[in-house]
């Protein structure tokens, strides 16, 4: 029996058990279980990649790290956007396991990627080769040593370390290797423009103070999680910072903004629907902006739940129409939640937590009824029961 004879049988083995059962005779088995393993990730991840014959896949942790097909994709799309005419040249500096180049490198001319480990080298150079990315150059090189001897592009693409040297995650953009504070200046001299990948933990506010060239965030979610962030630096003066947000989804939402500081309008009560922005869109810190974009009101500046009186289809988060809400005395809770035994129970800018209530109200977890416990703008608290819409 070959590997890859090994490999296709124990496809949807369990790697785990695999790992402790008798291997057969001239098989490699850390290899194997390392592919077996990365084929179940990708088929979750990387669907187009899972089923392409001759993949090699890395060990867990770049797997892990690696960005997903959609991801991936949206960065093609704002490369697009970013450069629609003018694709010459690109490097991605931290290569990885090659998603994010991979999607990249096929718009352009010419593509360097640059990866300081060597397997993943290896495995890079193999699998472009593979999908057709004849002009992507491997260049086996830390990012510091190769931005020093490097030409121009017309793109730059980093995804900075988020590990120390013990494996322990960071998320601060100082903490990230390259530092990209000290570096960006120097990447600005080779391209016109830079896109950074960080950590959906990123403290924005922090990174744009660090990062003064930023003249776009972008927040990506997947089906309502928070995936990343991505900073756009550019050469050319800015006038002020775009966020974008998007949450790739079955409906996929997307909401675009300049102003950050916002005043949100506020409702003295609750209306008939409720709107809840997606995560993108928290994580940016732009929620105030809906107001005047989407004409809703905030239920208290802090709670970031929205109403308005009729309903707005195309709201970028969920949306329910409010059947009924009181204040927490226990005659009203009692009348609000007749018949109800379980529910949906969400919390915002409200002084006890989800489980806490959740025993309080003596509800269960899930069904068809929504529940929003919150405060309101003149300070009470309030329950509110709705309806998904």
């Amino acid at each position: 029996m070959t590997n890859e004879e090994f490999i296709a049988l124990n496809r949807q083995a369990d790697v785990h058990r695999l790992a402790l059962s008798k291997t057969p005779e001239g098989i490699d088995i850390h290899f194997c279980l390392q592919q077996i393993a990365g084929m179940q990730a990708a088929e979750r991840k990387l669907p187009s990649w899972a089923n392409r014959e001759g993949i090699i896949f890395p060990p867990k942790i770049s797997m892990e790290q690696c960005s997903s097909e959609k991801t991936a994709l949206y960065k093609q799309q704002l490369v697009k956007r970013l450069l629609p005419a003018d694709r010459h040249n690109m490097a991605d500096l931290t290569g990885g396991f090659g998603i994010d180049f991979s999607y990249l490198a096929q718009m352009f001319e010419e593509a360097d990627y640059v990866e300081r480990n060597e397997q993943l080298c290896e495995i890079a150079r193999h699998n472009f080769g593979i999908l057709g990315l004849s002009k992507a150059i491997v260049h086996n090189k830390t990012c510091e040593s190769f931005t020093d001897e490097m030409g121009n592009y017309c793109l730059i693409y980093l995804d900075p370390s988020r590990r120390d040297e013990a494996g322990r995650k960071r998320v601060a953009l100082n903490d990230c290797s390259p530092d990209m504070e000290a570096l960006q200046d120097k990447l600005l001299d080779h391209a016109p423009i830079v896109i950074v990948k960080l950590s959906p933990m990123l403290d924005i506010p922090d990174a744009l103070r660090r990062l003064p060239h930023v003249c776009e965030v972008h927040v990506v979610s997947v089906d309502g999680e928070c995936k990343e962030v991505l900073l756009v630096l550019c050469r050319k003066e800015k006038e002020s910072v775009r966020y974008f947000t998007t949450n790739i989804a079955a409906r996929t939402q997307t909401f675009c903004t300049e102003t950050r500081e916002a005043e949100p309008a506020i409702a003295s009560l609750p209306e008939q629907y409720l709107y809840e922005p997606n995560a993108s869109i928290l994580k940016a810190g732009i929620q105030d902006a809906l107001c005047e974009a989407y004409d809703v009101r905030k239920l208290h500046p802090f709670s970031h739940l929205f109403v308005s009186s009729h309903f707005i289809e195309d709201f970028p988060g969920r949306s329910f129409a409010i059947e009924d809400y009181c204040g927490f005395s226990k005659k009203d809770t009692k009348r609000l939640l007749t018949g109800i035994d379980q529910c949906n129970l969400t919390i915002r800018n409200f002084p006890a937590t989800v489980a806490e209530l959740r025993k309080r109200l003596k509800l269960r977890e899930g069904g068809s009824c929504y529940l929003f416990a919150t405060t309101l703008s003149d300070g009470s608290h309030a329950l509110l029961r709705c309806r998904q819409l």
